[in-house]
């Protein structure tokens, strides 16, 4: 199983911070560091303030040489497919070749409100034009044309090329995560598009069902159902012993019995057991959001005593 780490930069994290982090997921063995794309905090006050996630990918993409880097998930809201599809193919290339895009429809509205973006309620349809916008930008050998109901492009050149190539397209592209709860459409543009479908926070009930659904999202689709891969984002509050626990539980504001239900979350042996369980699950990758990060310690622990014991 992959262990990602995940942060959330907009409660509150300067570039040094995510440097700091990043640089500590790629000395301790973890499989890649992807980080939210927002820029208003759900609490408190996000000080020092938002860092545009893709700006920040770019400096770690040259400050690490192993990792896997991404977002999980970019908000179709934001940005332009050309202008994503450019950004996302130069920080690939400064990474010689681990960047992955996560892409979603995009969710929080008091965000839009706050920064002026629009938050229109056709977002699901803007983001399968999106998501086949930036894989044809890529994929693409020549000039590409695209009229759709929200984007028309004409004679765009599709440059810079990722340095990577999709194994689903067999053309330059960098592989694509799909996130979303949607209980058809998502299925459907994951299935179509993306080589990875990431299911965010989900009751841990719900993981196997989910799966399923996207499996026969696959199938209607004509793919092998193999070749998705599914992960999960979940909280990772992880202490040596009891009081260990409590006090990381405490330092981010939540209950243990309720992180204990929700994440990835309680004593080494605890953490260990949620993680065979997912992958017992269909689970082949899991995002441990890291909300405290400054504590490295952390990290150190999870990489020391519950991924060794992982299958």
């Amino acid at each position: 199983m992959d262990l990602r780490i995940f942060t959330e930069p907009q409660q509150g994290a300067s570039y040094d911070d995510l440097l700091a982090v990043a640089r500590a997921t790629e000395r301790l063995g973890f499989d890649g560091f992807f980080r939210s794309d927002h820029f208003l905090a759900m609490s408190g006050d996000g000080l020092p303030g938002p860092t545009d996630a893709w700006v920040t990918l770019a400096g770690l993409a040259r400050e690490t040489s192993r990792i896997r880097l991404g977002t999980l998930v970019s908000s179709a809201t934001f940005r332009h497919p050309s202008l994503l599809a450019i950004q996302v193919a130069q920080v690939d290339q400064m990474s010689g070749g681990r960047v992955e895009l996560g892409l979603g429809a995009g969710w929080f509205a008091q965000e839009h409100t706050a920064y002026g973006f629009p938050f229109p309620t056709d977002r699901a349809s803007r983001l399968a034009e999106q998501l086949e916008i930036v894989t044809g930008l890529w994929a693409s050998s020549g000039p590409y044309d695209f009229a759709g109901e929200h984007y028309t492009l004409q004679g765009a050149p599709g440059l810079p090329k990722p340095l990577q190539t999709s194994p689903l397209r067999h053309a330059p592209g960098v592989p694509v995560i799909v996130g979303g709860a949607g209980k058809k459409r998502t299925p459907a543009l994951a299935a179509r598009f993306a080589d990875e479908y990431n299911q965010g926070f989900p009751a841990i009930d719900a993981i196997a069902p989910r799966i399923a659904v996207l499996r026969e999202a696959c199938e209607v689709a004509g793919r092998d159902p193999g070749t998705l891969a599914q992960s999960v984002a979940l909280v990772l509050v992880v202490g040596s012993d009891e009081a260990g626990f409590d006090r990381r539980a405490a330092a981010i504001g939540r209950e243990p019995a309720e992180l204990r239900e929700h994440g990835v979350a309680g004593t080494v042996t605890e953490a260990v057991d949620r993680l065979g369980s997912l992958a017992a699950a269909g689970v082949q990758r899991v995002y441990l959001q890291t909300l405290d990060l400054r504590d490295l310690d952390h990290l150190d622990l999870v990489a020391r005593e519950v991924a060794p014991q992982l299958p």
